[in-house]
């Protein structure tokens, strides 16, 4: 296994020469045989090792002895405890969901304080075919049946082409010592059940249902990306990028049959997960929308608006205390008097400074504001003015005003109100410019 683990490294992980390595080692025979295969091969190591503490004294036995071994080899290596049943309550996770995010942020902790370059862990081939079973059961897209990646970022999974059998041979034949974990010999998890129930029968219906599963999974890569290249130039004729937002153009995407699976694809990585709400989605009247934890999809009018949830600021009001001021938030805003020619454009604006009432403010839209658009001749409700000019829910809600006393100076970087607009006979012009 040795040579075949070093022709597997050379062929496909040819960067890690050189580089420094982080190996996850709990003392299980898997880990074990991990960081004998890498110590072999003079690899650039050091061992992390994290106590849960859900065992008690056996907990406590896996750690002293990753630390004998560690120091038998002259390894570097880390330890820490959690407390995993507390952040358990406290985040209202499972035990398993729990202990994975507590390991791999001190994981990605440690790399980065150390400068290490690579996160190693032992997943091997049987870990795949569970992890393909607990997808395929519980119902998933396309990208659930691909399998565990061998590489994930700087996160290296060396071990997926061998299976259980070939990591117990080689640590009988190597006499490697290892801790048995007596979590794993329950069914309380439902990996456990299939690991120990479900597994077996298919390698006895299949006495190569190992070699057929990562056949299986090859194929399975192929058709993802092939839809991966069809997704992409779907989207390349439907999704503009605008700002901080993607528009979906539902004309063009209805021109696609399976445009629910293009849906999917381009949205599945924000968080969503109600699909048929999300499908509904376009054939709904404008203004509905769905939300996710970090992200606001709505239809308007012949589009969906993908855009980031902001925390909510329309309830702040900003102040402009004198000219020749310069403001930063929400945007930055230059006011400053000006005498020469009125180069006029969507980003500035000439006022009457006689006309204005300091302090300025900078705030959101409310209901019933009102204001004398330029190029009028008389006032307008906002809310008609935003309609009139095709505002979508997103566009409303991140309108800045700039307002002297209760009135509105200027719809900024769109509008200027006529009573404050500078004039030929304006003696004192003041120049206010959205900086790009």
């Amino acid at each position: 296994m040795l040579t075949k683990f070093q022709n597997h490294i050379e062929q496909n992980f040819a960067q890690l020469k050189d580089k420094k390595l982080l190996l996850a080692v709990s003392g299980g025979i898997d880990s074990m045989v991990l960081l004998d295969l890498f110590y072999k091969l003079r690899f650039d190591i050091c061992v992390v090792h994290c106590n849960f503490q859900l065992r008690g004294k056996e907990s406590d036995g896996d750690e002293l002895f990753v630390k004998v071994k560690s120091e038998k080899l002259k390894v570097k290596s880390y330890f820490i405890r959690f407390d995993t049943e507390e952040y358990t309550k406290e985040n209202k996770l499972s035990i398993q969901l729990a202990a994975r995010k507590l390991r791999y942020d001190w994981f990605h902790e440690l790399l980065s304080k150390n400068q290490l370059d690579y996160l190693v862990t032992a997943h091997h081939l049987d870990d795949n075919v569970e992890t393909f079973l607990i997808n395929f059961t519980r119902g998933t897209g396309l990208e659930g049946l691909t399998g565990i990646p061998a590489q994930n970022g700087n996160i290296i999974r060396p071990l997926l082409p061998f299976s259980r059998l070939d990591i117990e041979n080689y640590a009988l034949e190597n006499k490697i010592q290892w801790r048995e974990d007596s979590s794993n010999a329950t069914d309380k998890y439902f990996r456990n059940k299939l690991r120990h129930d479900i597994v077996p029968i298919l390698k006895e219906l299949n006495t190569g249902f190992l070699d057929s599963f990562q056949n299986t999974l090859h194929h399975l890569k192929q058709a993802e990306s092939l839809v991966e290249d069809a997704s992409q130039l779907v989207y390349e004729k439907v999704v503009a990028k605008k700002e901080n937002r993607l528009e979906i153009h539902l004309k063009s995407l209805l021109e696609f049959q399976n445009y629910k699976a293009y849906l999917y694809q381009w949205l599945k990585d924000y968080g969503f997960s109600a699909w048929n709400d999300i499908y509904d989605l376009v054939e709904a009247q404008s203004g509905k929308q769905i939300f996710s934890e970090t992200h606001i999809l709505l239809k308007d009018r012949e589009k969906l608006i993908l855009s980031e949830r902001k925390t909510s600021i329309k309830s702040e009001v900003f102040f402009i205390e004198s000219i020749e001021s310069k403001v930063n938030i929400p945007l930055k805003l230059s006011l400053y008097r000006f005498s020469g020619g009125k180069d006029v454009n969507s980003n500035c604006i000439f006022v009457d400074e006689s006309k204005l009432k300091f302090p300025l403010t900078i705030r959101k839209w409310q209901e019933g504001d009102e204001f004398y658009p330029s190029g009028m001749g008389g006032k307008k409700k906002l809310s008609k003015y935003f309609k009139d000019e095709k505002y979508s829910l997103l566009d409303k809600e991140n309108q800045w005003l700039l307002c002297s006393e209760d009135q509105i100076v200027w719809v900024i970087g769109k509008r200027a109100d006529n009573r404050f607009i500078a004039k030929e006979t304006t003696q004192n012009s003041i120049k206010i410019e959205v900086e790009q």
